[in-house]
């Protein structure tokens, strides 16, 4: 018991748990239960109310893989919104010093890999839209593999990735709000935007109650989904708009909310949504399909760019005294960083279902990120576990 309570407190539990998840996919995918695996997903169920009167008020009708793409992972966003926020005012990202090292990394891991991606792609550009794909770290991942390492690695090499892949997670909401919107609905835009006026009002007025936060927030999911704009937004706005401090500053609803819903979006939402959208049937695949010009491009921006980005970005600024070198790290340490970063499972494949409608598509989008992820996560495993010293004495600290 005492071990494994100790497995689920550790930093590579996570990762471990959707690792075993997304396994299982494949393995179910490619079994005679891959049917059943796919009947289970597009089965339809409706979620709503009624008034008083049992006329109905509110109804939703989702097949079961987007109740989990869209309400489930507006859990997963509600918690990056409260990770976010968390860094920008205590953490890593409090003061512009620290932040602009992994904001400059950040941006560079974001546009290299997409540059890559079209590049490849560039005689093809009815697969331009998938450019996102290679843009975000999945943090979870990235730290679990970091985690294997124990704490012979440098504390800053830890903080760094976390802030980069942070602001990777706020970039991608950013490009998920912009660029992956569907036809606009005013009166449910409009809605929203009183949805995100409350939430703001709610939060100015210091109002440490989780309950009128969370009515308020559905009603921004609801309006956001009718709207034609990605709902897991309405979890980001929701998660910044929860207050860091009371009016007494003595307690911290934000970090209280995070810490509650971390263990359910780790354990629970993260190894779900792994579960249902990792699912690979390899029958009737061949070479073509690996070498089809998504799931290359997919790849090669996970892969190639992210490293390129990342590190290139890092190694410019500490050379040109723009930024300081990350303490007790080295080198070498820093581009095995940056090839965990190339880890995109999970914001990849949700970026890569908004960006492709054709479902012949979603196994070239599933191929490209579970190989361009396996590979960032060995290679960059590999060359830490050789660059980092066998004594682990003062780099935690």
């Amino acid at each position: 018991m005492k071990a494994l309570h100790k497995f689920f407190h550790s930093d590579a539990a996570g990762g471990i748990i959707m690792l075993l998840a997304a396994v299982a996919a494949l393995v179910i995918a490619n079994s005679p239960f891959y049917n059943l695996y796919e009947t289970a997903l597009a089965q339809n169920l409706t979620v709503g109310f009624t008034t008083p009167e049992g006329a109905p008020a509110f109804a939703l009708q989702k097949p079961l893989i987007l109740w989990i793409n869209d309400l489930l992972m507006a859990i997963f966003f509600l918690f990056a919104g409260l990770e976010i926020k968390r860094e920008l005012f205590v953490g890593a990202l409090a003061s512009f010093k620290t932040a602009l090292l992994p904001m400059i990394a950040a941006i560079c891991g974001m546009a290299i890999p997409a540059l890559v991606y079209l590049f490849i792609l560039r005689d093809q550009p009815q697969y331009g839209h998938g450019w996102a794909i290679s843009s975000a770290t999945d943090i979870a991942f990235a730290l679990g593999v970091l985690a294997l390492l124990g704490s012979r690695v440098p504390a800053s090499i830890k903080v760094l990735l976390m802030a980069i892949a942070v602001m990777d997670d706020l970039g991608a909401i950013l490009i998920i709000a912009f660029f992956y919107a569907g036809a606009i609905s005013a009166t449910a835009l409009a809605l929203a935007g009183l949805a995100a006026l409350g939430l703001f009002i709610l939060n100015r007025l210091k109002v440490v109650a989780y309950g009128p936060y969370f009515l308020v927030g559905f009603v921004l999911w609801a309006a956001l989904l009718k709207a034609g704009i990605h709902p897991t937004i309405g979890g980001v706005i929701l998660g910044f708009a929860i207050p860091m401090r009371d009016e007494e500053g003595t307690h911290c609803p934000l970090e209280t909310l995070e810490h509650i819903i971390k263990p359910w979006v780790v354990f629970a939402i993260l190894p779900i949504f792994a579960f249902a959208n990792a699912g690979v049937s390899f029958e009737g695949l061949g070479l073509s399909a690996l070498a089809h010009p998504v799931t290359l491009a997919i790849t090669a921006g996970l892969f190639l760019g992210k490293q390129l980005g990342i590190f290139g970005a890092i190694y410019g600024a500490v050379k040109t005294g723009l930024c300081p070198m990350p303490v007790r790290a080295s080198w070498a340490q820093i581009y095995g960083m940056a090839m965990l970063c190339g880890i995109g499972f999970t914001m990849a494949l949700f970026v890569g279902g908004l960006a492709f409608d054709d479902p012949s598509m979603a196994v070239y989008v599933r191929m490209g990120v579970i190989g361009g992820s396996a590979l960032s996560a060995l290679c960059g495993y590999g060359l830490l576990y050789i660059a980092v010293p066998r004594s682990s004495e003062g780099l935690s600290k």
